[in-house]
Order: C-alpha cells, then structure tokens, then sequence
C-alpha cells in the first residue's frame, strides 16, 4: 500500500498511480471517485470493503507491474470510496440518515450518469462485492462484467450479526481503538500474514486505520449489516463475472454458494490458498493469469511490449499451456509442492 502518486521500479516501465479525485453530490450525500488514466478507454469501477479506500483495498493489484499492463493499459480506473472513508473526510453528521445497501448502489448510477459513462466493467471486495453486485442486478445495462473478491451474497449469519454488532459498539463508544482493528484485520488477511512479526502489508493496514473517522466507518458497517439475501435476485444476472476468494475467507462460504447459483456466467472461481479475505493485497500475483483469461473473452489484452519481461508470470512461455484452454475456465488455485531428488544410481545385475 502507498500514496497514489508512487511509482514502481521494475524490470518493466515505471508505473505512475497519480488520479485526480472528483467529489460527486448524489441525493444521498457526496461521494468520492478517483479517476486513474484515460477517460477515453473503457471504463472500469471499484469498490472497497468496510473502513478501506482504494488505496488500502486495491493498490497490491494494481501497482503489480503485470496486471497494471492488463489494467491500466486497457481501462480507465474509477475508484468509487464509501461515503466517508475518503484521506481526511470530515465526520458525517448524525442529522444525516444511514444509507442502506440500495442507496449505496443508487449512488453508484450517479456517479456513471455524472461522468457519462455507458457500460461499466466493475471490481468489488467483500462488500464492495455486494454493493456491484446488487447495482448489477438492478441496472443490468450499465454492466459488461464482475470481477469479485471473496464477494458477500447472503444476510448476515448469527455470527455475522453478533461479530458485527460487536464492531459497532466498539466503533460508536471507543473508536477505532486496537480491538477493533484487530478483528477487522483478521477480516481482510489469513493468520499467517497476521502472525508476529506481521507483515507489511498488515502494518500499512494497521496505519491505514487510524486515520478513519470511526462514526463513517460505523455507518459502512450499518448498511451492510442491513443488507437482505441476492440468492434469488442473482438467478437473473446477465453479465459474466469470476470470483476470487481466500481459502481462510471468512466469505469463503458465501462465494462457494454464489458461484453455484451463478453456474455457467460464473466465468471462473479461482480458490488462492493460502489467503485470507483481501487477495487483492495478500496475493494479487494469483490473480493474474485467471484475470487475463477473464478479460480476453471482453476483447481485452496485455501490450505487446510487456510480452519480453522474463519475471513476469503472464508471459506465454511462463504459463502451462493446459491454463490457457481450461473447462469453462473453472480455475482452482491450490499450493503446488514439489521436490527433485537426485536420480539413483541403478544397481548393476551380474
């Protein structure tokens, strides 16, 4: 995770995140949308998790030297930030009523009327995945295709509904105090990643989430304990859509499920073990090759000009060719663990 504005040193051209932020007015508050390259190309939309921004949820992908050649070479990115969880966002006012998940989707068709964009490609992780989701169903002519991170489909189990109510209690009388970001850095990442001494990219996190205003990121968590079951609704999804998931996914359940109802318009479900929830910044490398394959079915490809990088894991003579024809493209990622011993030497027979 780093500053928008960072560039990436690597055997391939240095890659500039520099995006100018617009602040939408909606009839259900304003909204901020960074805008990444050229507003030309096809657009592509995101939309985080709870108490992330794209910054926090989507940069570990896009600052990949790899995908960002996929990416940002064939869309222009628009991140779509939760009301509230923008750098510096002041408290919203208790005046102000708390959204629900269709109002957050409503928001969502402004933001496309606003900058006049047709059909939309979108990417969404854990509730941002819902949110899409939900505006897919509901406005399925703005939506060409779904790329989901370990996506919600479903109410809140008991669980869910005790874990969060938890959280919001904690949010509404300490703040983001260390319990707090302690559970929701178990909801993003594996425990692997979490064990001492933690990963950077645990400690970005962390840093991250002192700098959100508590009573925002309550209202987030609000919306989505709200939210009702899609099961049904996604029987009539029309775009094509492929799922990422963590094997430790809290959502790993929910993701199984929508991928049995979506059936065939499932495009792939790639399972990355081992990962927690946010594979986008955990293990984004995993995400590449099945991305590709996903995108090509849109007319999408990598620059020719990227093809030579010996590192990279896309480039044709690093991939088994079984990859690029797999059924359906029903990819499952699983650890591959292998050992060369030396070769015996044979016993000589008299």
């Amino acid at each position: 995770m780093a500053d928008s504005g960072r560039f990436v040193a690597a055997d391939l051209p240095p890659i500039h995140l520099g995006g100018k932020e617009h602040i939408i007015q909606t009839g259900c508050g304003s909204v901020s949308v960074t805008v990444y390259g050229d507003q030309q190309k096809p657009p592509l939309i995101t939309y985080p998790d709870l108490g992330l921004n794209h910054t926090s949820c989507f940069e570990g992908l896009f600052i990949s030297p790899e995908s960002a050649s996929l990416l940002l070479n064939n869309f222009c990115i628009y991140h779509i930030t939760p009301p509230g969880h923008e750098s510096g966002a002041a408290t919203i006012s208790n005046d102000e009523p708390v959204l629900s998940v269709v109002d957050l989707c409503d928001q969502i068709l402004v933001i496309l009327n606003h900058f006049r964009l047709g059909s939309v490609m979108c990417m969404g992780a854990m509730a941002g995945a819902y949110i899409l989701t939900l505006f897919s169903i509901k406005y399925s002519e703005r939506v060409s295709g779904l790329i989901l991170v370990s996506p919600i489909c479903r109410a809140a189990s008991w669980n869910e509904w005790f874990y969060n109510k938890f959280m919001s209690k904690l949010l509404q009388y300490c703040g983001m105090c260390d319990m707090l970001k302690e559970l929701l850095i178990h909801r993003y990442f594996s425990k692997a990643v979490c064990e001492v001494p933690e990963s950077e990219i645990v400690r970005a996190c962390r840093k991250f989430l002192n700098e959100r205003d508590s009573i925002n990121v309550r209202r987030y968590l609000q919306a989505l304990d709200r939210r009702h079951d899609m099961s049904k609704e996604l029987e009539s999804l029309e775009c094509k859509s492929i799922i990422f998931v963590g094997d430790k996914s809290p959502f790993l359940d929910d993701a199984l499920h929508m991928k049995t109802i979506l059936g065939k318009r499932c495009s792939a479900f790639v399972e990355v073990h081992p990962c927690g929830s946010m594979v986008t910044e955990e293990q984004p490398h995993a995400m590449l090759i099945p991305l590709e394959l996903f995108l090509k079915g849109f007319g999408f490809y990598r620059p020719c000009q990227f093809n030579d990088s010996p590192r990279s894991p896309l480039d044709s003579c690093c991939v088994d060719p079984s990859l690029l024809y797999p059924k359906q493209m029903g990819l499952k990622l699983r650890p591959i663990k292998t050992r060369v011993s030396p070769p015996q030497p044979r016993a000589k027979h008299s």
